[in-house]
């Protein structure tokens, strides 16, 4: 961090720091809130970090704030590869629940794999719903973590526990489902909305207290962040393609050839 206004009293200049923006990121220089900055680890490097505040903020706060995750419980997963939801698998075992991992093609599922899923399904060839309830032995999940919606969303309803609890984060399939609030009756299912995002003006002091945890639990090895891709800045074009085309897992991080 280059400077900072005279009232800020969290970081100093010269502090190694990542931040969260509303917009303008892809620059070499940016002007951020003082409750939107974070300091990192000395260890962490720059395109880890650069990665690190709004997939795991996202995670976290969904699984623990929001779903109130509990050790024992089976997770499910959707999108596992991608980078939201690859944290969320990471998440799931560090919080120490059992977790399933879907994605659309086996060089996905082993990513997830690779970061602590206990199953996998690859919802191209296999039904969501059936391969829960095989793994489950007849039973279904306590959390579903979905940043997909859509179809999967809709199997989801009917491969979870009595008391489970949907966890709606995003629509990377393109549609936005219509939850059918009989099936929550039925089986006391609760359909939660998280946007991390809100959590920066209204209760900044808890993302605060978040990320001390989160970068507590990378030194401690619990969590390990992909970057699949790096562009450079220039190339910020191709970055987004490969983002709309589904064609990355965890993270893709734009680099400035100067940073350090």
């Amino acid at each position: 961090m280059r400077d900072c206004g005279a009232a800020v009293r969290r970081v100093k200049p010269g502090d190694r720091v990542a931040a969260a923006l509303d917009r303008g990121g892809f620059a070499e220089r940016v002007i951020a809130r003082e409750a939107d900055v974070f300091p990192i680890p000395a260890s962490m490097d720059i395109e880890t970090a650069a990665g690190f505040v709004i997939a795991y903020g996202t995670a976290h706060g969904a699984l623990r704030w929001r779903a109130d995750l509990k050790a024992g419980e089976v997770l499910l997963v959707h999108g596992a590869a991608g980078g939201v939801g690859l944290t969320a698998v990471e998440m799931g075992k560090a919080l120490g629940a059992t977790v399933i991992a879907t994605a659309g093609e086996p060089d996905k599922l082993a990513v997830a794999k690779a970061h602590g899923a206990d199953h996998l399904i690859d919802y191209r060839t296999e039904n969501i719903r059936d391969r829960v309830k095989e793994i489950c032995n007849g039973g279904g999940a306590d959390v579903v973590f979905d940043p997909v919606g859509g179809t999967a969303f809709e199997a989801s309803l009917r491969c979870v526990n009595w008391g489970a609890r949907l966890i709606v984060v995003g629509f990377a399939g393109g549609q936005v489902p219509q939850v059918p609030a009989n099936i929550l009756l039925v089986k006391n299912i609760a359909a939660i909305g998280f946007y991390w995002g809100s959590y920066r003006q209204r209760q900044p002091a808890l993302l605060a207290a978040q990320f001390r945890e989160l970068f507590d639990w990378w030194q401690d090895g619990r969590l390990k962040p992909l970057v699949s891709h790096r562009f450079d800045l220039a190339e910020a074009p191709a970055a987004l393609a490969l983002l709309r085309e589904r064609r990355s897992t965890g993270k893709v991080v734009l680099t400035l050839r100067s940073a350090t």
